[in-house]
This record gives C-alpha cells, sequence and structure tokens, in this order.
C-alpha cells in the first residue's frame, strides 16, 4: 500500500479541536474516516477520436431561425476531447473518500498535506459544517480516479472537494496536484468556496484549476492558478456559479484548455488569463462568461484555414451535445480590458443560439482572421447534425472599435448592433455567401467603414453612417444606392 503523510503546524477549531491525525497500519485516520465513502463506479470507455470521419452522408436539415435552437442529436453525442466527461456520465454520484476529512467549525492552520491513493481527496469538507483552512500546503502526488466521468462531475480524486452543502474558506497555501483527474479546487452540490490568496498547481491529466458542478459554487480572490490540461477556471455538468476578482490564471495543454471552461454562470473581474495553446474562452449551452477590466490571450494550436468548418478560434460559443450543458443561449460579456488572440478568429459560434457584448474592450486579432464567424460544423465531434447545426448570434457593439471581416454561412443567423458611438471595420460576407438571416443595425452615434463588398439580408441606419470606401452593401441581392 501507498503511503500517505500529513505534518501538522498548527491545528484549531473554532469550537473544540479535531484530534490530531495518528498512524494506523501506516496510514493516517482521522476521527471521520471511518465515514469516508469509497464506492465503486462503472468505468466509462473514452469518446471516439476527433479525426474520426465526419457524418458528410446525413442529409441537411432545415436552417435555424434567430432565438430558435438549430436541431440535433440526443445528449450523448462527442464532446471536445478534454472538455467534459464522456457521454451520459456515470449512473450514480461517485465522490471517493477524504484523507482528512473536515468538522463543523474547525479552522485548521498551516501544515503539509499529502495523498498518494486512488480516488480520494486531500481534504474533504461534506454535510452542513462551515470549516477553515489557512496556509496549508496540500499535495495529492498520485493515486487514480475510479471513473473520468466522477472526476470531471462530482471532483473524485479532486485535491480538495467541498460538497453537499458544506462552506469551506480557504485563506492562503498551496494546492500542488499531479496525479490523473486531480482537479484543484471543487465546489460540488450545493457546496460554497471562498478561495483567497492561494497558489494553485495542475497537472494531471484530465483535470482543472479551480471548478464548480451541480450547483457548486466558488469565490476566489488573487488566486495564481496554472493548469497544464484542463481549464484554470471551468464548470462542469449541472453548472453553478464562480465569481473570480484579481489573480493570474494560465494553462499550458492544447485543444481541451481554454483559460476558461464554462457550463456554468463565469464572472471574472480585474484578473489576468492566459492561455498559450488553446482558445482563450469556451462557454457550452445555457451558460454564461462575464469579464471586466482584465486581459485575456488565446493561442488555439493548428494552421489557420478561412474557410473551414472546424475554424480556429479564440472564443468559442457552442453545444457539443454531450449532456454536460442545457440547450439555451450562450452569453459571452466582455467590460473594457483586452481581449487578444495571438491564433485564429477572435469569436466562432456553432450549434446554439447566442449573445455576445463588447463595450470598450481593445481587440487583438491574428493575421488574417476573421472578427466573428457564425457556421454549422462538420459533425465530427457530434456537435448537432450536419446541415442544421449552424449558430444564431446576436453581437452588441456598445462603445467599441472593432475591426475584421464577419461570415455567417447559409443554415446561421446574425443580428449586428452598432451603438453608443461603436465603430465597426470589415465586410460582412464579402464573398457573396447568404446567411439564412444577416440583419445590421447602426444608431445614430455608430459607424461603419466598408474594407469590401457586403451581404446582409437587413440594413437599419442611414447610409450617412457608412464609409463605403468604393464598395457595395447588399440587401438580399440588391445594392444600396450610396
Amino acid at each position: 500500500m501507498k503511503r500517505q503523510i500529513i505534518t501538522v503546524a498548527v491545528l484549531a477549531a473554532l469550537s473544540g479541536c479535531a484530534p490530531s491525525p495518528s498512524q494506523v497500519d501506516g496510514n493516517p485516520q482521522t476521527a471521520d474516516s471511518a465515514h469516508a465513502n469509497v464506492l465503486a463506479s462503472e468505468h466509462w470507455p473514452p469518446p471516439p477520436p476527433p479525426n474520426s470521419s465526419p457524418n458528410a452522408e446525413m442529409p441537411p436539415g432545415p436552417p435555424p431561425s434567430m432565438g430558435q435552437k438549430p436541431p440535433g442529436p440526443p445528449p450523448g453525442g462527442f464532446p471536445l476531447g478534454g472538455f467534459a466527461g464522456g457521454p451520459g456520465g456515470p449512473s450514480k454520484v461517485v465522490t471517493g473518500s477524504g484523507l482528512y476529512v473536515l468538522k463543523n467549525g474547525e479552522q485548521l492552520i498551516g501544515g503539509q498535506y499529502q495523498s498518494d491513493q486512488d480516488d480520494q481527496n486531500v481534504f474533504r469538507a461534506q454535510g452542513d459544517i462551515n470549516a477553515s483552512l489557512s496556509s496549508v500546503h496540500v499535495h495529492k502526488t498520485a493515486g487514480k480516479p475510479s471513473s473520468n466521468d466522477a472526476a470531471s462531475f462530482y471532483g473524485l480524486n479532486a485535491a480538495i472537494l467541498a460538497l453537499d452543502n458544506a462552506t469551506l474558506t480557504i485563506n492562503g497555501g498551496t494546492v500542488d496536484a499531479s496525479s490523473e483527474g486531480s482537479t484543484g479546487v471543487f465546489a460540488y452540490n450545493g457546496a460554497v468556496i471562498h478561495l483567497n490568496d492561494t497558489e494553485i498547481n495542475v497537472s494531471g491529466g484530465n483535470a482543472g484549476g479551480i471548478e464548480v458542478a451541480g450547483g457548486g459554487e466558488i469565490y476566489a480572490n488573487n488566486l495564481t492558478v496554472n493548469s497544464r490540461v484542463k481549464a484554470a477556471i471551468r464548470s462542469d455538468r449541472g453548472g453553478g456559479k464562480l465569481v473570480v476578482n484579481g489573480g493570474q490564471y494560465s494553462t499550458q495543454g492544447s485543444m481541451g484548455a481554454p483559460a476558461i471552461y464554462s457550463t456554468a454562470d463565469i464572472e471574472v473581474n480585474n484578473a489576468t488569463l492566459d492561455s498559450h495553446n488553446s482558445e482563450a474562452v469556451v462557454i457550452e449551452g445555457l451558460n454564461s462568461v462575464t469579464i471586466r477590466d482584465s486581459a485575456v490571450t488565446g493561442r488555439m494550436d493548428g494552421n489557420y484555414q478561412p474557410d473551414s468548418n472546424d475554424v480556429i478560434r479564440n472564443v468559442m460559443l457552442y453545444q457539443s451535445m454531450s449532456g454536460d450543458a442545457q440547450n439555451g443561449t450562450s452569453r459571452f460579456t466582455m467590460q473594457g480590458g483586452s481581449l487578444r488572440s495571438n491564433n485564429g478568429d477572435m469569436f466562432y459560434v456553432t450549434n446554439t443560439d447566442s449573445v455576445i457584448n463588447l463595450n470598450h474592450v481593445i481587440l487583438k486579432r491574428a493575421a488574417n482572421s476573421k472578427l466573428l464567424v457564425i457556421a454549422g460544423n462538420s459533425g465530427k465531434r457530434g456537435w448537432g447534425r450536419v446541415g442544421a447545426n449552424g449558430g444564431v448570434c446576436e453581437m452588441n457593439l456598445l462603445n467599441q472599435i472593432a475591426d475584421g471581416d464577419i461570415r455567417v454561412d447559409p443554415i446561421s443567423a446574425l443580428e449586428l448592433n452598432l451603438e453608443q458611438g461603436a465603430q465597426y471595420t470589415g465586410a460582412i460576407n464579402p464573398n457573396g455567401e447568404q446567411a439564412q438571416s444577416l440583419v445590421v443595425s447602426l444608431d445614430n452615434t455608430s459607424h461603419w467603414s466598408l474594407t469590401a463588398d457586403s451581404y446582409v439580408t437587413e440594413f437599419k441606419g442611414q447610409l450617412s453612417q457608412v464609409s463605403f470606401n468604393g464598395h457595395q452593401i447588399y440587401v438580399a441581392g440588391k445594392s444600396l444606392s450610396q
């Protein structure tokens, strides 16, 4: 049996001191260890590889309409590798055991805590309790989850797990998790975690930095989070709420390690987010990301192909059909700060309704990239049915300067609103592609400067607000007179 180590510097409690861990047959025990719940779990097979052949033979379906979810297959489709758990998930909740199970009112101060066992959290706060950790150093060095889905959905094998309505406060200290499925800090099933001034380093497979699922909540302040395989800030099945103020959040992994992955309501303020090899932000289904006064950078791996159906992108709003997020409108809102794409198009919408709100954001596009692509996809990852998996997007530019072309394919729709002095420079469907619906509206303070001919289905505004630069706007195939 592998050995687990606990070194306690200071141990105190709000109401009575919890006993110090003791060694029994070489294994640390706590007063609550008899209540640790180790459950067997089905091992779900991994999804098919992302290079499997697309379903090119499936006949096309009707295009989506504005505000209506494009049709697609039922939940159980193939999500993008590295983002979410496999189809369907475990048939029962599996959360494993805790090396140290916190008691109600317990305050634990200082010390080194290490676990290398399968299906085991280093710290666990469970049930109707309120506990705290201050300046503790947590090490999840080994041990695998018996179910990868349970690791993603329920916090099995996470370094720190709060669940079942527990409240846990973590001040300072560090969390280092290097084993498979070991997310740094995880809130599940109504648990609330307050997380302050902590450094979190996660390098194991199928694991992210901080995560909520099943209605958990995390309120984070001034963290330093480094994640090598999944998102630094993430959520999974059942969603929840995650609010981040300040700090630095970085990822290294490719195709599955954005700075933020949202199947919940996530809010970030005054922070720095940097994804070195993946998208900056991904939102799935009926969920949202709101970012204020932050610096956000993404660099998705891959070669840029401007006409590909599976585009290189920086911010993606989509529906995977895996069952990890409800169907509905994906929302991305950013106010102030900067959003940089070092590779690929700035925004990509597929197989979902969406709203994108930008207000006074510094946008930095990659060379030869588009501002926005709304299009169907090849279906090879199960993201809806080919021919019926386009996107629907309302993009609102308020007090915003934006440039770059926009593409909306024939099964997709866009409503572009320029308001409060917005300035857009670029062309919309310059190759003459006819979108299912494409409406451009300018209020009397905003301006559009064309860089090529543009094709829309409706234009609202005064032509004096448009700089044509020798180009034309075609509405339903007819040129607007200048």
